[in-house]
């Protein structure tokens, strides 16, 4: 099978774990029932798109890689069962009879409601058990296992989950790996599809920047945070009742959310010593304090070994997602100084000659620059920068959406970070956003007793970070609520406090 040879030769050890754990779960169903007994919900989105492929490889897994070498991939006898919708976008349905003639699929085509429609179908045919690609944080996971009976008032029958545990990123990871088509809509910046009247572009993925021009989307794999996956899902009026399309989420509408959009930069540690733990990191906690305050969403930071596969792959992975990388550490001529080369190599260019920062290097370090040629001055080919201030000994470098500082404590980096901000400000790429604000409450509620509200306080307010630490196992419970929008917050405090007793959070100080 093409998939599972596509994940058996990827380096995502994270994913080949999650493909593995739904392959057992699609396994251990089809041996507790016959293939007859066993049908599949498909929807046209991308969970039922990812589970379809899993189904596909577990199923031809389970009947023996030799009883299968010969078999047609259009042989797929699991029961597939499509809810058509009038409020369906026509896209939607598109892909799904595509995909339905592309891998054989038996459709059994509903147009009655899900509850009713499921009744007749399981009355008529002896289905027991039904996969679906239910994954945590959609709304109807909660209380779900991999393996749950149905709802009581509901048919009889065994909901079987084999990606309950997986997250946004696992979703887009197999499907990009696996080489997968998928709705088109994705690619218009939809990144959780219902039907027409409730589904827009995520406002977080929105490009271009006029008023007046029509608005683009980015892909929605390459939405970074996929806490926020369910931001297009607004309350949107049909365009024959309004005339146009408002949308409504929660009391955050379109525009706002646009507005408060995010930047995201990352910021990469190269250096052994860090994994070691001889040398702490100073810059990370500094770096992230500074995007913070400028309104940046930092998504992730990273430390990486010493060595030019590691570097690559990390800058790799963070450039394609990120608006800004910032990368620090193994700059310099020592053998473990690797960042420049683990740069070139992410953009597959070579590192060249770069006779103005050599000259720059000359003048810093004078007799010590000998030969013809500074392999410091080698820089990636093509894609560099150099960012010129005047405080600076040597210039910042700059490739494509990539920074790479020269800092090696806190005090050096406020010395680069204020050079680079006016030196940026200048050209829009280190935009100013707009502030983030926060505020914390305290609790001496256990963490059973509110985390079950607290998730869907999170789906409730998809715009805001909703989170929680204790300073001590001993002391109470702090939560944060970060976002753009000081009303937003007072709204999800206010949402929160309804759900328990007077008196049960208290404000206190952020600091």
């Amino acid at each position: 099978m093409e998939i599972d040879k596509a994940i058996t030769e990827c380096d995502d050890r994270r994913l080949k774990t999650k493909y593995s754990n739904a392959i057992y779960v699609i396994q251990r169903t089809l041996a507790l029932y016959s293939i007859e007994e066993v049908a599949f919900s498909f929807n046209g989105g991308k969970d039922s798109t990812v589970l379809l492929h899993l189904l596909r490889a577990g199923y031809f897994l389970h009947k023996g890689e030799k009883s299968c070498s010969n078999g047609d991939v259009k042989d797929f006898p699991i029961r597939t069962i499509y809810f058509e919708s009038p409020s369906a976008f026509p896209e939607i349905n598109s892909f799904t009879y595509d995909t339905a003639t592309t891998y054989g699929l038996q459709l059994d085509i509903i147009r009655s409601d899900f509850k009713s429609g499921l009744e007749a179908l399981l009355n008529a045919k002896p289905i027991k058990a039904i996969f679906l690609g239910v994954r945590m944080g959609d709304p109807t996971a909660v209380g779900q296992e991999q393996f749950s009976p149905s709802s009581l008032g509901w048919p009889p029958f065994m909901r079987v989950n084999p990606i309950l545990d997986w997250s946004y990123r696992d979703v887009w990871a197999f499907l990009l790996t696996c080489k997968i088509p998928y709705c088109s809509l994705y690619d218009q910046g939809y990144t959780s599809i219902g039907s027409i009247y409730d589904t827009v572009p995520n406002a977080l993925l929105c490009i271009n920047k006029s008023s007046g021009s029509k608005e683009v989307f980015r892909p929605a794999y390459l939405l970074s945070d996929g806490r926020l996956e369910r931001a297009g899902r607004v309350k949107k009026l049909p365009s024959s009742v309004s005339g146009h399309n408002p949308a409504v989420i929660n009391g955050l509408d379109n525009v706002d959310l646009h507005k408060s959009s995010l930047l995201t930069a990352s910021a990469i540690a190269v250096g052994d010593e860090i994994l070691f733990g001889t040398v702490e990191d100073q810059i990370g906690p500094s770096l992230c304090r500074k995007l913070h305050s400028f309104g940046w969403l930092v998504s992730q930071t990273a430390v990486v070994r010493n060595d030019i596969d590691s570097v690559a792959e990390e800058v790799e992975r963070r450039q394609s997602t990120d608006d800004m990388v910032f990368i620090y550490g193994g700059v310099g001529p020592l053998h473990s100084d690797v960042t420049t080369a683990g740069v070139a190599k992410a953009f597959g260019v070579r590192l060249a000659p770069d006779e103005e920062f050599e000259e720059y290097l000359r003048h810093l370090i004078g007799d010590q620059c000998t030969g013809d040629r500074n392999e410091m001055a080698l820089l990636p080919e093509g894609i560099t920068e150099l960012l010129h201030h005047e405080k600076l000994i040597v210039p910042l470098i700059k490739c494509k959406n990539v920074i790479i500082l020269t800092a090696t404590n806190a005090l050096e980096l406020d010395e680069e970070w204020n050079c680079l901000i006016e030196l940026m400000r200048s050209d829009d790429v280190l935009l100013m956003m707009q502030s983030f604000v926060s505020k914390h409450l305290t609790t001496n509620l256990t963490d059973v007793e509110i985390a079950r509200p607290l998730s869907k306080l999170c789906l409730e307010f998809p715009d805001l970070y909703i989170g929680c630490h204790r300073k001590s196992r001993k002391e109470p419970l702090i939560l944060y609520f970060k976002g753009k929008d000081k009303d937003r917050i007072e709204s999800a405090i206010e949402a929160l406090n309804k759900k328990f007793c007077p008196g049960a959070f208290v404000e206190i100080n952020s600091s």
